[in-house]
This record gives structure tokens, C-alpha cells and sequence, in this order.
């Protein structure tokens, strides 16, 4: 025991001693490397800055500015000048230009065509219009007074006879290199003069500074506005700027904490400086990786003169692994057996169950069908009256036109008994339509769900219901229906579900002094809501939950068996759709059927 524990000492002391020389040298060839990508981003920045600082200057020689300057109030100059500046935004490819007096009240900008136009707002707090108006060139990084959005900010006076008489800035997105330092990968980070982080490509690092601010730095920021209502908070890490680099502890993007080396350098003239956080994860497994080597290596050698002792010591214990495994197989395959056999009982009770449930499925299918044609047959009773009444007056019609025909014919008058026969055969196409939907809404069909008009299925629906609404003596109107308004539905128990809400709502205004009923629909997300509305009293607290119930009914005996709502709210769930019920805001009731649109 005391010479494995030597062995391992020095195996331990070994490979500690190879790490940290080799950490040594790859933190060095970090800091060479970060220090080259740092350089290339500064001097990227430094190209971007200073490729547009001219701009400003050549702008503020056009002497269409100068005109407006002389006469803000003329709308021509005005105009003249918003065009000016947006050619020079599109051909030089900047975020925005526009022009102030030298009170900073802005009159003209390439956005005076935007909702967030600069053109009326004041900028004499920025201090890049401060700068160019004491005859300067205004530098300036902050988030726009007006639009919100961050730029670079490049201030020019326009020179008078006695001093600037206003100012040209330009304004130019960092969002390009800003998207680049994000692609590089590694952590970067840019920061004002005053410690803050304004650009980075780690987001929860935009916006906060290096170290707390003083009062009268903090005051400063906020009199120019420069990050409007961010909040200015400390990074909480341990970070100054300077040439060597440094390395520092940090938790980045959601990642436990690292040891980052951080290299920074100054950007002249604006005082900003670029930092760029390398990790040195892959430099300390290296070392780790060839400490362990080392160390391996070493106990490599020693773990040799123990490797036939363990060798057979292993041997050993395989077999009697091997034993226990064989046994635990038998005792398995043991408890499979039994459990199968209980398996074999169970799934035989099962298909048993199933086979019951089946038989139930199918008494209960029938059932519902059979619910669904008593519905349409208690509504027929109910309409019986009114259909006879429908069918006795074009007999009558019938009988009198023949008749007269038989005394036309007798004096020869061709034209009119032609016209007699025409009238007979349009009270014949009458009663036959009537005969028809009869059939039609009688008649048990299997459920097939199609595309169907919702026009044609309230028109047969009215026409079933029309001799119940000429004895309430009520109005029945249908509002803003399209007509290529569809719904995937069965056309027969579509209709069947209408009659039943129809004839309701004129059962709840026959009492009313107002009888109308309106019917509508629309689509609504997809899917097409039908309502029925009715001008009666409305339906009562205690009524309402039990609406549905099969069986419950508010009218008298006789007059309904209390099945009608239930078959169809039963109906509109086969169709894949649903009915509810509610008062109106109105007065009244209201009944809507959901269905899903075609």
C-alpha cells in the first residue's frame, strides 16, 4: 500500500508540473492571437467612422440649404431640401440625415416622409449639434430622441456671416458591425469613454458599465439623452481597460463561469475602447490534457508490474459474475412464464369487454339515430296543421282554375285556358316542393358530411317552419348571410337542427308584443357561427342550465317533449361542431351552432 501511494505521488506531481508549463505557453499564444483580432477590429471601426466624416461637410455646401435657413417658413425650400437629404441617405447608404437651425429645431430630414420624422423636434441637448455649432465636427454614439433606434451621429456646421446659422448630421447604423463582432464568436465588447458597454455581442452585456457611475457622469448621460431609460447598471465583473491583458472570471450566455483573457484597446478620436474576452477553456484542457499524459505515462509504467495481479483477480471475478448472471436468468425466465400465463387471462377478459362494449356502441348508435327521427317526426306533428293549411289553398287554387278552364275551353278561348294551365301547373310545382322537403326533412339518412351552403339550408329550413310563422304572425329575417358562405355538414340534420331553433324562437315571441326572429351567420376563425335571435323574454337564470337536458321543457303539456334542443346539440357534436345558448345584450334569447367552415 505505501508503494502504490509513492507511485501515485509522484505520477500527481508529474503531470502538475507539465501543466503548468504548458499553460504557460498557450495562454501566451492566446494573448498574441487575441491581440490581432482586436487590432482588426479597431482598425474596422476606425474605417467605418471615418469613411463618412466628409459627409456632413460636403452637405453642408448645398446651397439649398442655405435657402431654407434664410426662410424656414417657405414649404418649397422645405420640400426642396427632404428630397435633397433622402437622394443623399439612399446613395450614400446611411441611416438618416437632417438639417437643424441654430436653436437645434430641426427643419428638414430624409425621414420627413416616416411617422417618426425628425423634422419639429430639438436636438440642442445632443452635444453633437453643440460641438458643430462652436464651429467643430459633432461625434456622437446614442439612442435616437425620437425613433429609439442607436446610431453613430456626425455633426457639421453650416458657416453665416457671423457664425454657424445650423447644422447637418448624419446618422449611421452600427448594426452591421455589430452583427460582425457577434459572428466572430468570441465575446466582444464595445465601451464609451465613460465605462459604458453600448455595443456587444453577448446581449445581457449592452447597456451596463464596467464600474459604478458617479453622480456627474450619470447626470451627463442622462442630459444628452445618450441610452434614453436604460438602466446603467454594473457588469459585476472584475474589468479595466488597459494594454496587457488580463484575466478575468465571468458566466457568459448562459453558461457556467469561465476564465476569460480579456484584451482591450483604445479607438482615437472618440475614446472608446474594443474589449475582446477570449476563453481559455480549450488552453487549460490542453494543459490539462498533457499534465495528464505525463501523469499517465508515468503510472503507465508502474501500473505494469501490478497489471497479472489484477489480471487474475479480474478472472475471478468474472466467473462468479457469470454464475450470479445464469441464476438470475433461470429466476427470469421463471417469473415470464408465470407473468404470461396471467397475460393469456387478462387479454382473454379483455376481448370479452371489448366485444360488450361493441354491442353497446351499437344499441347506443341506433339509439341516437332513432332519438334523431323522432325529433324530425315531433317537429313534423308540430308543423302538421300548417302544412295542411299550406297544401288546402293551391287544391282550392287547383279546383278553381280547372273549372274555369272546362268553361274557357267550351268557348273556345285557347289563350286563356293556356293561362289557366300554366297557373295550375305552377300550384302543381308548389305543392310538389312542399311534398318534397317533407320527404326530404322525414327520411333517416346515414350521416356524410360535405361541403354545404348555408343560404340553401336556412331557405328550406324557412320554408319548412313558414305556416308556424304565419300563425304567430311573427318576422323572421336573414342578415348578412354571403352566399358562398359553406360549412362541412349533413345537409338533412343541418336543417333538422335550424327547424328545431326556428320554430323555438317563434314559440318564445308568440306572447311578445315585437315578433321577430333573425338568423345570421359569418366566419370567424376558420370556422362559420350561425345564431338565431329572438326578441322574446329571454331565457331565465334556473332554465338555462338545464336547456339541454333531454326531456326538460317550459312549454305546457303537449306542446313539446323536451327532445328538441337535445337531438340538437347532439346533432351539431356529430358534425364536429358545437350549441350553446345565452340572452342577448338585447333581449331575447340567442341560439349559436358552430360548425367547422368549407
Amino acid at each position: 500500500m505505501l508503494r502504490l501511494s509513492l507511485a501515485l505521488v509522484v505520477c500527481v506531481l508529474a503531470g502538475w508540473g507539465v501543466r503548468e508549463l504548458v499553460l504557460v505557453h498557450q495562454l501566451d499564444l492566446l494573448a498574441l492571437q487575441s491581440r490581432h483580432h482586436v487590432e482588426f477590429f479597431r482598425m474596422s471601426l476606425q474605417s467605418l467612422l471615418s469613411r463618412n466624416e466628409s459627409l456632413p461637410r460636403v452637405i453642408a455646401m448645398e446651397e439649398r440649404l442655405l435657402a431654407l435657413l434664410a426662410n424656414p417658413t417657405d414649404t418649397k425650400a422645405q420640400d426642396a431640401v427632404n428630397n435633397y437629404l433622402l437622394d443623399v441617405q439612399h446613395g450614400a447608404g446611411i441611416n438618416a440625415v437632417y438639417l437643424m437651425d441654430r436653436n437645434g429645431l430641426t427643419l428638414a430630414a430624409s425621414n420627413f416622409q416616416s411617422a417618426s420624422s425628425y423634422i419639429g423636434h430639438t436636438y440642442a441637448f445632443r452635444p453633437y449639434f453643440q460641438l458643430a455649432l462652436h464651429g467643430g465636427l459633432g461625434r456622437f454614439y446614442g439612442l435616437g430622441a425620437t425613433t429609439g433606434e442607436p446610431g453613430y451621429f456626425l455633426a457639421s456646421p453650416i458657416a453665416g456671416s457671423d457664425g454657424p446659422i445650423g447644422v447637418v448630421v448624419v446618422k449611421i447604423s452600427l448594426e452591421d458591425f455589430e452583427s460582425a463582432l457577434v459572428r466572430n464568436g468570441d465575446p466582444v465588447l464595445l465601451v464609451d469613454a465613460n465605462g459604458v458597454v453600448f455595443l456587444s455581442s453577448v446581449p445581457e452585456f449592452k447597456y451596463r458599465t464596467l464600474m459604478p457611475l458617479d453622480a456627474e457622469v450619470m447626470q451627463r448621460i442622462k442630459a444628452s439623452r445618450q441610452y434614453g431609460d436604460q438602466d446603467l447598471r454594473p457588469l459585476g465583473i472584475h474589468l479595466q481597460l488597459q494594454d496587457e491583458p488580463q484575466q478575468i472570471r465571468a458566466s457568459l450566455q448562459g453558461r457556467a463561469d469561465d476564465v476569460y483573457l480579456a484584451q482591450s484597446v483604445l479607438t482615437a478620436p472618440e475614446g472608446w475602447s474594443i474589449v475582446l474576452l477570449s476563453s481559455t477553456r480549450q488552453q487549460r484542457q490542453n494543459a490539462l490534457l498533457a499534465g495528464m499524459a505525463t501523469g499517465l505515462a508515468v503510472a503507465f509504467a508502474l501500473s505494469v508490474l501490478f497489471f497479472f495481479r489484477l489480471n487474475i483477480k479480474r478472472y475471478h471475478e468474472r466467473r462468479q459474475a457469470e454464475a450470479a448472471l445464469r441464476q438470475a436468468y433461470a429466476d427470469l425466465e421463471k417469473r415470464i412464464a408465470e407473468r404470461t400465463a396471467d397475460l393469456t387471462a387478462t387479454n382473454a377478459s379483455l376481448e370479452e369487454k371489448v366485444g360488450a362494449l361493441k354491442t353497446t356502441e351499437t344499441i347506443l348508435r341506433e339509439t341516437r339515430d332513432s332519438a334523431v327521427q323522432a325529433g324530425k317526426l315531433a317537429v313534423l306533428g308540430q308543423m302538421a296543421a300548417g302544412i295542411s293549411h299550406e297544401l288546402n289553398q293551391p287544391l282550392t287554387a287547383l279546383h278553381t282554375f280547372a273549372d274555369n278552364a272546362v268553361g274557357l275551353l267550351e268557348r273556345g278561348d285557347a289563350a286563356e285556358v293556356r293561362e289557366n294551365l300554366g297557373l295550375i301547373r305552377q300550384m302543381a310545382a308548389r305543392m310538389g316542393r312542399i311534398v318534397g322537403e317533407i320527404k326530404s326533412f322525414t327520411r333517416k339518412p346515414a350521416l356524410e358530411r360535405r361541403p354545404v351552403g348555408v343560404t340553401s339550408v336556412v331557405v328550406q329550413a324557412l320554408m319548412l317552419v313558414e305556416a308556424r310563422r304565419r300563425q304567430v304572425e311573427a318576422q323572421i329575417d336573414v342578415l348578412g348571410v354571403p352566399d358562398d358562405l359553406q360549412v362541412w355538414a349533413d345537409p338533412q340534420r343541418l336543417e333538422q337542427v335550424l327547424v328545431n331553433l326556428l320554430l323555438n324562437a317563434l314559440d318564445a315571441v308568440a306572447d311578445s308584443a315585437q315578433r321577430r326572429v333573425n338568423v345570421t351567420a359569418c366566419r370567424v376563425d376558420g370556422r362559420v357561427r350561425i345564431v338565431v335571435r329572438d326578441s322574446g323574454s329571454g331565457i331565465d337564470a334556473a332554465t338555462l342550465p338545464h336547456l339541454f337536458e333531454p326531456f326538460f321543457t317550459t312549454k305546457s303539456v303537449g306542446q313539446g317533449l323536451g327532445l328538441g334542443l337535445a337531438i340538437s346539440r347532439m346533432i351539431a357534436s356529430e358534425l364536429g361542431g358545437s350549441l350553446d345558448a345565452r340572452n342577448s345584450d338585447g333581449g331575447g334569447a340567442e341560439f349559436i351552432v358552430e360548425l367547422e367552415g368549407a
